[in-house]
């Protein structure tokens, strides 16, 4: 839906993400409106502020927050920072999305989503795969019954971004303790695959993880040198729901294979649905549907109008998806439209990934749900 009514964006991070799929994805819809972009780096937000047109140049992101042209706020920042700085935005009463994790501990999460709802903002989530037309194709059948009661769900998430170990790990907890096994697949892409399978089967009741690290000696940015650093970089996990489905999930970025190495299947009692979002050949994903009357997997070709305006599918994904983020995103914001993929749904995922975790520790199944949503 396009109009007049426009909404005032600032972006606070400058990196390589912002640049590939937050700013395109402001840019192309014409009901935002970048007025301001920060970085404690002036020269990166100057270098995008001119690729993208952006009016604003700050260096102080509470400058960029008390903005007055700012009514939301996108907080595309290291992990360590998403916290603090939504909670600034939700206090100055502007609406905020925030890159994932919200928090390393749903509480923490939790707490920030019902601030929110104090104030009167709405909150997002950057949970990119759910703007996969793919996925919210399936997400439409298990919505109207076409796959009818959801049995069974896989959800994989693994790519080799870190296989190599001469390629700098990223964004490593500042208060990590290197004497044990630090979560970090489960966390960077968990957090992802477990809110997609939420979204499609419902809430977990249960879950039961293993985690490990295959990788021992690594480069690690902001460190010298190769460093011995007991990093996840495999988990997997089972998954009982409250519906009575059951899960399989997976993730990894020392796994063989392209980018994001998302895998998405719902099967049912009338219907099954595989997504592959996977960039290879120029195709960013494939959607694959079968039926009890015909159980050879048929490929589904999407009409145009499923997405974005002036992409396809040979669109790179980050621009994709996030395109698509933004319109819902802006539009749930101007026409005051049912929200998705809030700050509730990440304090869910990280409940989720929190559980994981302690039933790795503790070598036991946990139950769900652990934290109590304020």
């Amino acid at each position: 839906m396009s109009g007049k009514k426009k909404l005032g964006v600032g972006v606070i991070g400058a990196h390589a993400w912002a640049e590939q799929a937050h700013l395109p994805g402001y840019h192309a819809y014409d009901r935002a409106e970048l007025v301001a972009i920060c970085d404690t780096v002036p020269e990166r937000a100057e270098a995008l502020a001119k690729q993208f047109g952006i009016r604003k140049i700050y260096t102080d992101a509470n400058e960029l927050i008390n903005d007055p042209e700012v009514q939301m706020v996108d907080v595309c920042t290291p992990t360590d920072t998403h916290l603090p700085l939504s909670l600034a935005a939700i206090n100055a009463g502007k609406h905020v999305i925030s890159e994932k994790p919200l928090a390393h501990d749903a509480r923490d999460a939790f707490a920030a989503a019902a601030l929110a709802k104090e104030k009167g903002v709405r909150t997002k989530l950057g949970f990119t795969f759910r703007y996969s037309p793919a996925i919210r194709q399936i997400k439409t059948w298990v919505d109207d019954g076409t796959l009818g009661e959801i049995f069974h769900v896989h959800g994989l998430e693994q790519n080799s971004q870190f296989l190599d170990p001469d390629y700098p790990l990223r964004q490593v907890p500042q208060d990590a303790d290197w004497t044990q096994l630090i979560p970090s697949s489960i966390v960077g892409y968990g957090s992802h695959l477990l809110d997609l399978v939420r979204w499609c089967a419902g809430e977990y009741q249960s879950v039961i993880g293993s985690l490990h690290n295959y990788v021992p000696e690594r480069i690690v940015r902001g460190y010298e040198g190769m460093q011995r650093i007991p990093v996840e970089d495999g988990a997997v996990a089972l998954a009982e729901f409250a519906s009575g489905a059951q899960g399989i999930l997976q993730t990894s970025y020392i796994a063989v294979g392209n980018y994001p190495g998302v895998e998405l299947r719902i099967y049912g009692s009338k219907g099954a649905a595989v997504a592959r979002l996977v960039e290879e050949n120029g195709i960013a994903e494939t959607l694959h549907f079968a039926t009890p009357d015909a159980v050879e997997f048929r490929k589904i070709d999407l009409p145009s109008a499923a997405y974005p305006p002036g992409t396809t599918l040979h669109t790179p994904w980050p621009e994709l998806y996030y395109r698509n983020l933004i319109r819902f995103w802006v539009d749930e914001i101007l026409d005051d439209l049912p929200g998705e993929c809030t700050f509730y749904d990440g304090a869910k995922s990280q409940e989720t990934v929190n559980a994981i975790v302690q039933s790795f520790r503790e070598r036991r199944w946990v139950d769900l749900p652990k934290v109590e949503a304020q």
